[in-house]
């Protein structure tokens, strides 16, 4: 009897040090993302004025990517009247999941196919949504179309040439930033046909199209831990050659059904020693690892989407108490427009998920800022707030502005 009380009280000890180790974490990132997200907003008027303030929007990205179906007719309109409702109601950015890809847009020589890009930035521009291209380049092998693989080394040199300039130019300042060439640590066709120097000469040529361009590297299996080494190996030579590096993208695939939070926090840490900013350009959880991407029918018990909330919070948190992070880019949000259907916030019906009121609540509840008061004797009130967009009223009179991490405080008078 006494043995096996102990070995109860053994079990609780245990499952008490892991409750309590979670919790610590989670304080110490709720420090920091107190500390690293929020500015202070001081608002002037006359003594004893009433004061509202309240959130529009964060400055951090929290995006998710824009299918091609949104717009190229596939999608029934009922269905892209929702999309955009759900969009609107959960993101404030995006990335073209595949309407910028070169084997998207030129499926045969000479035939590009402008319509789909053009219709996706009038309507992110309608509803202020920032948005990056995806991409410029893919060099994976099979990725790349076959046209391209006959033309000869000097063709080959000046048709990349030719795509860089006059996508970048034709869409100059529109998009925020670009994937350069995506995924070069696990396969680079041109730099195999062209040499070690094809990437640089392909920012110059976006750089004529466009002078303010930002470019970014995107790879996967980064944040897992198991391709780190490569990639910071792949950045260093990169810069050394004296490519011009605008920021590190890193996808958010390559987990299972969990993630593991030790290598997530070092390979962000590892890869904030470059100094550039850092985006989350392509999450889904599970990922590719879980059982879930192997068959792609399979639905969640109950207890899974709850496992699946829990993971989606947690990884969240952990980046966006990263001080290099700038942003968080789903991979899909809808089961009917997700390559990972059930990584989704809504069903193919749009009932939410556990994960959809996880996901909500931690964004726009926990990470929101509201606040409300009077001024003081000096006319002066003054509150912390997560960095974004915000209407101030004071007596009924209301005005807009940004509060930035650049400038980390905003005064306003009335």
């Amino acid at each position: 009897m006494k043995s096996h009380l102990s070995r109860i009280m053994f079990v609780v000890l245990i499952q008490f040090g892991i409750i309590a180790g979670i919790s610590a974490q989670n304080s110490a990132l709720n420090q920091s993302i107190e500390k690293i997200r929020k500015g202070e907003i001081v608002v002037k008027a006359k003594s004893g004025s009433i004061v509202k303030i309240e959130q529009l929007k964060h400055e951090f990205w929290f995006g998710c990517a824009i299918p091609n179906g949104l717009f190229d007719g596939s999608m029934s309109e009922g269905n892209r009247q929702i999309f955009k409702e759900k969009f609107l109601e959960n993101f404030n950015s995006a990335v073209t999941e595949n309407a910028v890809k070169w084997g998207t847009m030129e499926r045969k020589k000479g035939e590009v196919d402008f319509t789909v890009i053009d219709s996706i930035l009038n309507w992110t521009e309608e509803n202020d949504i920032p948005i990056r291209g995806h991409n410029i380049f893919w060099g994976i092998p099979k990725f790349v179309q076959p046209w391209v693989k006959e033309l000869s080394d000097n063709e080959l040199q000046l048709t990349l040439k030719n795509r860089a300039e006059t996508l970048t130019a034709r869409y100059k300042g529109r998009f925020v930033e670009y994937d350069l060439n995506n995924e070069m640590i696990h396969g680079n066709y041109y730099e195999d046909r062209l040499g070690s120097d094809i990437t640089k000469k392909m920012t110059e040529w976006c750089q004529k199209g466009d002078p303010e361009i930002k470019l970014y590297v995107n790879d996967y299996d980064i944040l897992t831990g198991k391709m780190l080494p490569e990639y910071m190996k792949h950045i260093r030579l990169l810069l050394k050659q004296g490519v011009p590096v605008a920021g590190i993208g890193v996808q958010g695939h390559l987990h299972a059904e969990t993630f593991d939070r030790t290598e997530l926090k070092n390979a962000l840490d590892s890869l904030a020693q470059f100094g550039l900013p850092i985006r989350i350009t392509e999450f889904n959880i599970p990922g590719q690892r879980s059982k879930y991407y192997e068959d792609r029918k399979l639905t969640m018990t109950p207890q899974e989407e709850e496992l699946k909330a829990k993971e989606l919070v947690e990884y969240y948190r952990i980046c966006f108490a990263h001080p290099a992070v700038e942003g968080i880019i789903m991979w899909g949000f809808w089961e009917s427009a997700n390559w990972i259907p059930v990584s989704s916030l809504y069903k193919r019906d749009w009932t939410p998920t556990t994960a959809a009121t996880a996901y909500k609540n931690l964004i726009y509840n926990e990470w929101w800022t509201k606040s409300s008061g009077k001024t003081d004797a000096k006319g002066n009130y003054s509150t912390p707030a997560f960095f974004g967009k915000y209407t101030i009223t004071v007596d009924g009179k209301t005005k807009t502005v940004d509060l930035t991490k650049t400038a980390g405080k905003v005064e306003i008078e009335f």
